[in-house]
């Protein structure tokens, strides 16, 4: 047990449970809260404004009466919240979570109590040693970039840098446009029924094989009648060919007629120096063999990010296992309980999280202590440039550019305006950049066992994780 005072002079005694488990009782006595009570009281008559008395001038006795409870009640919580995070780090107590009321924790009258006895568990971050050695073996995953992977990236390039052409009549690969429009079961225009000036229809998404035949070799002006139900595979597709909601379509009677207005066909870009050239703008590439090879540069690259995630996986659990960290089980438990305010999380949903929970915080911990004792640090230009990264990977999803296709410049605005102007995010980059060094100390430390897989049995070692 050992007795501290604070600055207010309230009494703080800590009693040690266990090595993981710790109780602070804090004593607030009436001589501590009074200043600050009656300051907060003395601010509120100032503000007050009550029937028959000037601004400033109600009563003392009268304002006590009416806030003098709330009053109480909010300097004694804002007080013992200042008293417990003071001593935490004036002791330097390591803790996990945060402090939480003791379940003997004795019921507060502010109406009648000079004193208040306030009790709170803590939660102590166990001491533990990581040594990182050869004789610790974890599989390292290098994906083998093969001539097939490298042809579906070149078939994608060109499918990126094809275009729509007009042709004369609808095949199986045809995209149309034109007017759709209600009729009757006789195939007679409904007056006022619903239309459509403009809708677009792929051929190959036609689900129904009669209707599909009646488009083929069709021409433009040609009028075909559907049925939209057999038509379509589902009411999101018919909603959308219709521009209409969902929740309209019921009870709707689904003969329609199409008119065709405009038929265009897909076409791939050619394999030659044209697509070369776009796909690598400020690079000189004249075959396809030196295309290719490029191809396989970049995915050899980018499957290295891709084996050290894998890699962190398995040494994340091999060390969780190996180390045997013990936690308090018990605080933590009701720690995440008394964190759930929405009452979201039943005893079945705890009994299949907590486990994933304690896991996670055991990794938490070996990267802290990873952290420490390699005295590992990131810059905000770290920061800057996994943002811009990030930035430049999304615009490779969404546009098919390869990297380095924006200028350095442009990409640190959207690195801005996306991920650096949020707080969240910027804790979620300097998360990952810690976790990246982490990966680099572990892998000059242990021994990697190498293992050459193909893109699929990668991707299947992935889902199992």
């Amino acid at each position: 047990m050992a007795v501290f005072l604070n600055s207010y002079h309230i009494e703080i005694i800590k009693e040690q449970i266990d090595e993981l488990n710790a109780q602070l009782k804090i004593q607030l006595k009436e001589d501590d809260l009074n200043p600050k009570v009656e300051a907060s009281l003395a601010d509120i008559r100032k503000k007050a404004q009550l029937k028959g008395f000037r601004p400033g001038k109600v009563p003392m006795g009268l304002i006590k009466k009416m806030y003098g409870k709330s009053v109480m009640y909010e300097e004694v919580n804002k007080l013992v919240s200042e008293t417990l995070t003071n001593y935490l780090a004036e002791e330097k107590l390591e803790v996990l979570g945060e402090p939480i009321p003791s379940e003997n924790q004795e019921v507060i009258d502010f109406d009648s109590q000079k004193e208040f006895n306030f009790s709170f568990d803590l939660g102590l971050r166990p001491e533990i040693e990581v040594n990182l050695n050869k004789k610790m073996k974890v599989p390292y995953f290098e994906i083998d970039v093969d001539d097939e992977l490298v042809t579906k990236y070149v078939e994608s390039h060109a499918d990126r840098h094809g275009k729509l052409e007009t042709i004369d009549t609808i095949n199986e690969n045809a995209f149309i446009k034109g007017e759709i429009a209600q009729v009757d079961a006789d195939g007679n225009l409904v007056e006022g029924g619903l239309k459509k000036d403009e809708s677009s229809i792929s051929i190959s998404h036609i689900k129904d094989e009669e209707t599909k035949k009646s488009f083929l070799g069709a021409r433009r002006d040609d009028v075909i009648k559907i049925d939209i139900n057999k038509t379509f595979a589902s009411a999101s597709e018919i909603s959308m060919v219709l521009g209409i909601e969902k929740e309209q379509l019921e009870d709707l009677e689904p003969h329609f007629q199409y008119t065709i207005k405009e038929i265009t066909e897909f076409n791939r870009a050619e394999i030659n120096e044209e697509l070369f050239e776009k796909v690598y703008k400020e690079q000189e590439i004249k075959t396809e063999d030196a295309f290719r090879a490029k191809i396989k540069e970049e995915i050899q690259q980018s499957t290295v990010k891709d084996s050290d995630y894998k890699f962190l996986l398995d040494a994340r659990e091999k060390l969780i296992d190996k180390l045997e960290i013990a936690l308090p089980e018990d605080f933590l438990g009701r720690w995440l309980k008394l964190r759930d305010e929405k009452n979201e999380m039943t005893e079945e949903k705890f009994n299949e999280d907590f486990p994933k929970f304690m896991r996670d915080l055991k990794w938490q911990l070996i990267m802290g202590k990873l952290v420490k004792d390699n005295d590992i640090k990131v810059e905000p230009d770290e920061v800057k440039d996994l943002a811009v990264e990030l930035t430049e990977m999304q615009f490779q999803q969404y546009y098919g550019v390869p990297a380095g296709s924006f200028p350095r410049e442009q990409m640190e605005q959207y690195a801005t305006e996306m991920f650096l102007k949020k707080e969240d995010e910027v804790r979620k980059l300097y998360d990952k950049k810690y976790e990246d060094k982490v990966v680099q100390i572990i892998k000059e430390s242990v021994k990697l066992d190498n293992k050459q897989v193909s893109v699929e049995e990668f991707n299947k070692l992935l889902s199992e994780n």
